[in-house]
């Protein structure tokens, strides 16, 4: 059972790795630092499939991963800082049963916006950045909607798996 845990922790891995670089791919010129949120598919499959440990272990790594390969310290601060509240709240969210997966995932786009920009806020000291949080609200509700269904349609389909 430990040898299947550890392959299926290294395909969520690099299918994060993957959707990561994929990701910084597809660009958004009209709304600068705004993220599909791909990689976040495979932390909230990983969340009801594996549970909230297997799913923070993975969301780590991926984020150390994609910070060393495509980013620096900068972006690995903030990929940080997003991730991991992001994770936080949806783990509280989803032990709450008062929300879908949908919901649970939008309450995960959501924060991880909130954690960058407060990242943001400290970095250049300027509380000014928060005048930007509105559109990244916006933006991580319907991206978290879009990672929250298509992750539901996942688990439903692979739920053996696990």
């Amino acid at each position: 059972m430990k040898s299947k845990k550890t392959a299926m922790y290294g395909l969520l891995v690099a299918l994060a790795f993957i959707l990561s670089y994929i990701e910084s791919l597809i660009p958004f010129p009209f709304i600068p630092g705004i993220k599909l949120g791909l990689a976040n598919l495979v932390v909230i499959v990983a969340l009801y499939g594996m549970g909230w440990k297997e799913a923070f272990v993975l969301s780590l790594i991926r984020i150390i991963l994609v910070g060393f390969t495509f980013g620096n310290l900068s972006t690995m601060l903030y990929s940080l800082a997003g991730g991991l509240l992001s994770w936080l709240m949806m783990v509280l969210a989803k032990k709450s049963k008062w929300f879908s997966m949908v919901g649970v995932s939008i309450i995960g786009g959501i924060s991880h916006n909130i954690g960058q920009i407060i990242v943001a806020i400290l970095t250049v000291s300027n509380v000014y950045l928060v005048t930007y949080l509105p559109v990244l609200l916006i933006t991580g509700a319907i991206t978290g909607a879009l990672i929250g269904f298509l992750g539901a349609l996942i688990v439903k389909r692979i739920k053996r798996l696990f």
